[in-house]
């Protein structure tokens, strides 16, 4: 740790607080800032110093380091106890990504034409998801440990769309993302960009021509030269410690929604023919039709009729099966900072059932589950497999817990304490569609989960993504002993574009403590337009999620739901 204790925190960081926080309207926020850096070990680097801050979505806005957010402790389902920063002991320490949605953004299998219904089908920053996430791996190194507790980082665990089109170029760039390694962030013609933002079509931000569309007109720049520099080589500095991978719905099913193994769907990917544009009646019927789930022509999603440009074919466009992402996991040359497989093992290598068991800490279970179905819709559900898979994995660390019908049940095991992770949240297990690995198996929806979890005091808490916002939620048991909470992270394509860092601690005094930090990207909030290095492009990427036209500034969340201490009751006393 350095020297550093609890009481203590940088002096970087304390100066950008105080010249932060200057004004009389401050106070308040200064006070509790200030509070928060006594607490913690060091808040530098951490949403806890400074914040990416817009002058509003109206106009095209410049990014500042705002103050930063404090500390907000949650006694929903516990008191805290006086004293327990100097009893308090470390358990664990983790960093959590999300929907990173790494996209080959020159694929003819996308209809991003249709963004004006549908604003994720094309994002406006997209090209430069893989050095953007390389600078969210940077800030991860340079931090090292939790910001409350000291304790070095035990692992990252990503929960889900860490691809955006379940293409097997897509999950080749997450692999060397993570792990480090040369990579070139470009599909078809390698020597140009040939996506729909150099294609003078004014439905899109083309930045090197000045076009009648809806970004320009916004006040999105003119930046010559920078799709050239998305596609150019670079090297990704890839994590240096353990991380595990959960599957979303993204890596499951075409462009996440469509339902997987649609007959002839490779022939799209892999064509020639990429449609960039439709008449406003024809956008409107299928925009409509996705958005309610029902059946979509492939052939006029696209191809058929409208404005078409031809593109280089390339076979690394193929969509990857389940069993293939897990298998290249598995394979020994994406094994990186470990562990062999990021949580997959050999009994996941078939793709059918793909969550499985990892140790956090000593103590403490992760569970890594799959709340994806290949019948179509981006929400999901669990399938009853997998549901009695988990009820007896928590029973087997579980020296009491509550049956069906609420009554205790005790026997003789050694306690774990469990940590969830998904992708998708309580309230978005609501599609109970069949899966195609399990055909005839039964769904079971959030409540029944949370139902499930709630019948066991070791459950602490539940990491999820999937709704691109920061959203914490307590779910209260009929005891506090059953009680747990669900962390809702938001994504790293949207605005704005976090990570989470999580830290649990016991107090010594019967309660728990998890600690959630948000971080950003390691880039400044603002580059030179002329910037052609990692950092200016990853600071490119921020900005523009910030000034999307579609963009959604509900997702940064509450104070509630950003830094926090969750307190639970310890179930071990």
């Amino acid at each position: 740790m350095g020297g550093l204790t609890r009481r203590t925190f940088t002096t970087a960081g304390a100066a950008s607080a105080g010249l932060l926080l200057c004004t009389p309207t401050a106070n308040a926020l200064d006070r509790a800032l200030r509070r928060t850096a006594r607490r913690a070990v060091r808040t530098a680097g951490t949403t806890l110093e400074q914040v990416a801050t817009g002058g509003g979505t109206s106009t095209y806005s410049r990014l500042t380091g705002g103050p930063g957010w404090p500390l907000v402790v949650r006694a929903d389902l516990v008191a805290p106890q006086s004293g327990r920063d100097d009893r308090r002991t470390a358990l664990g320490s983790f960093v959590q990504f999300t929907d990173l949605h790494i996209t080959d953004a020159e694929s003819p299998a996308r209809f991003e034409y249709l963004h004006p219904f549908i604003g994720s089908a094309h994002r406006p920053q997209e090209a430069l998801g893989t050095v953007a996430t390389s600078a969210l791996v940077r800030r991860v190194a340079g931090l090292r440990a939790g910001p409350f507790t000291g304790r070095p980082f035990d692992f990252v665990v990503t929960t889900g769309d860490n691809a955006d089109n379940h293409e097997l170029i897509e999950l080749d760039w997450f692999l060397t993302t993570m792990n480090g390694g040369e990579l070139t962030p470009n599909s078809g013609d390698p020597a140009r960009y040939e996506g729909v933002q150099d294609s003078g079509n004014a439905e899109f931000w083309n930045p090197a021509t000045e076009l009648d569309d809806g970004y320009s007109k916004k006040g999105f720049p003119q930046i010559p030269g920078l799709l050239e520099a998305a596609i150019a080589p670079f090297t990704a500095p890839g994590l240096d410690l353990p991380w595990y991978c959960t599957f979303g719905n993204h890596e499951d099913s075409v462009a996440g929604t469509l339902p997987e193994g649609i007959p002839g769907i490779e022939g799209w990917y892999t064509g020639k023919y990429k449609v960039i544009g439709k008449d406003e009646s024809t956008k409107a019927k299928l925009g409509a039709a996705i958005n309610r789930g029902a059946t979509v022509p492939l052939g006029e999603l696209f191809g058929g009729s409208g404005t078409i440009r031809e593109v280089t074919p390339d076979e690394r466009r193929h969509p990857f099966s389940t069993a293939q992402f897990v298998q290249a996991h598995l394979d020994p040359a994406n094994d990186g900072p470990g562990p062999h497989g990021h949580g997959f093992t050999d009994a996941n290598a078939d793709g059918r059932d793909v969550y499985y068991t990892f140790r956090v800490a000593p103590g403490v279970t992760g569970i890594s589950l799959d709340t994806t179905t290949q019948g179509g819709f981006s929400d999901g559900s669990i399938g009853l497999g997998q549901y009695t898979w988990l009820e007896t994995t928590l029973k087997r660390g579980s020296s009491t817990y509550y049956d069906f019908f609420g009554r205790a049940v005790s026997h003789s095991v050694t306690d774990e304490l469990f940590i969830l992770f998904s992708h998708h949240t309580s309230d978005t297990m609501g599609n109970l569609l069949p899966d195609a690995r399990h055909l005839l198996e039964p769904r079971l929806n959030g409540d029944s989960f949370v139902a499930l979890l709630g019948r066991f005091p070791n459950v602490l808490a539940w990491v999820n993504g999937h709704t691109h916002l920061n959203k914490i939620t307590p779910h209260v048991g009929v005891t506090p002993a059953q009680s747990f909470w669900e962390i809702n992270t938001a994504s790293h394509v949207d605005f704005p574009q976090h990570a989470r860092v999580l830290e649990l601690a016991d107090n010594q005094d019967g309660t728990l403590s998890l600690f959630t930090t948000l971080i950003e990207a390691e880039a400044p909030y603002a580059a030179d337009y002329a910037t052609r290095t990692p950092e200016g492009l990853a600071s490119l990427y921020r900005e523009l999620s910030y000034n999307d036209i579609h963009v959604d500034l509900g997702r940064v969340g509450t104070a509630n739901d950003h830094n926090t201490e969750l307190l639970l009751t310890n179930p071990l006393g």
